[in-house]
């Protein structure tokens, strides 16, 4: 991080979720006094401590937003819904929502600005993702962040300003949803986890977002870390820190079955991968990325290159933190 990056004044919306804590932590510990974009007082709980400024601003409240980006270099946005809903459901936040930020950011002379994206983009691949795979998405999850692309690019360009949109893969950390809920004794994979896919921890999904804002990169990626691996290994690492916890590796077809019986009770959700048949169906793909992208053009390297050294350390940072068990229930 360079004397003239700390200068830079970043808005960070989302900052409360997973990866947005991170991003706000890196950023505040860095040097930054990052801008934290909030939607209700409460909200900042975990990250009041942090040493930034605090924006009360709302994605589908356009006046807010501007209050927000008044006066910021760039804009790190994080804040949407991520879920596994509709279509109609997912724009107001996702696609609305981005659009407005981004206008109101060109209208307040923002010079960059980075957008969390996802794998989820692509339907599977039987070799790695690279930067030339054509996005093929099965949920409307993945349809929408395709379509917010789209036009958050056009109006960057259109502005003369940097964009890049990160298609982060699966990001784990001790606030991960498959941590928790091991955590909490128990988790249910839709699948028998041999498929490869790719990951990344919190940590290094953090740097890169922060590294693409320093550096005004510019770009559509999608990246993770050095070594793409199936569920079942990640399952096996993670259980040897939780050891008394149940997985149950549920076959694809049953998994469909049950996930197809709770559809009229979506309210219900038993487990990240269950929610609706194409989230079972995303967790059966093959979603390996070309480990070297996205670093190489910042050229950085991950902090935890595999599985095998970031789920020990993610481990290592909840006892650190004091998150237990307890905290999740």
């Amino acid at each position: 991080m360079t004397t003239a990056a700390k200068k830079i004044k970043l808005l960070v919306t989302g900052a409360s979720g997973f990866i947005g804590y991170e991003v706000s932590r890196q950023l505040s510990l860095g040097g930054y006094r990052p801008r934290l974009m909030i939607r209700q007082p409460g909200d900042d709980c975990e990250i009041c401590h942090f040493d930034a400024d605090f924006s009360l601003a709302d994605l589908r409240e356009h006046n807010s937003l501007r209050h927000a980006v008044k006066g910021v270099d760039g804009i790190i946005h994080l804040g949407a819904r991520a879920t596994f809903e509709s279509y109609a459901t997912l724009k107001p936040s996702i696609l609305d929502g981005s659009i407005a930020l981004m206008k109101a950011g060109i209208e307040a002379g923002v010079r960059r600005f980075v957008y969390s994206s996802s794998l989820l983009v692509y339907r599977g691949s039987a070799v790695l993702v690279n930067a030339d795979t054509q996005v093929n998405p099965v949920l409307d999850y993945g349809r929408i962040k395709v379509d917010t692309e789209i036009q958050l690019s056009k109006m960057a360009a259109s502005a003369g300003i940097s964009f890049a949109a990160l298609r982060l893969p699966h990001v784990y950390g001790i606030r991960d949803l498959y941590f928790r809920q091991l955590q909490a004794g128990r988790l249910i994979l839709p699948g028998l986890g041999k498929n490869i896919y790719t990951h990344l921890h919190v940590a290094d999904a953090a740097a890169a977002i922060i590294a693409c804002a320093e550096q005004s990169y510019s770009g559509i990626l999608p990246f993770g870390d050095r070594l793409p691996s199936t569920w079942a290994a990640f399952l096996k690492v993670v259980r040897q820190h939780y050891p008394k916890a149940r997985v149950l590796l549920m076959p694809q077809w049953l998994a469909l079955l049950f996930t197809a019986l709770l559809t009229p009770f979506r309210r219900i959700r038993p487990n990240p991968g269950l929610e609706t048949p194409g989230a079972v169906r995303t967790y059966n793909f093959n979603l390996a990325v070309d480990p070297e992208l996205l670093w190489k053009d910042l050229g950085v390297s991950p902090r935890y290159p595999t599985i095998y050294d970031g789920i020990p350390a993610a481990v290592a940072s909840g006892k650190e933190t004091g998150i237990s068990i307890n905290q999740f229930r």
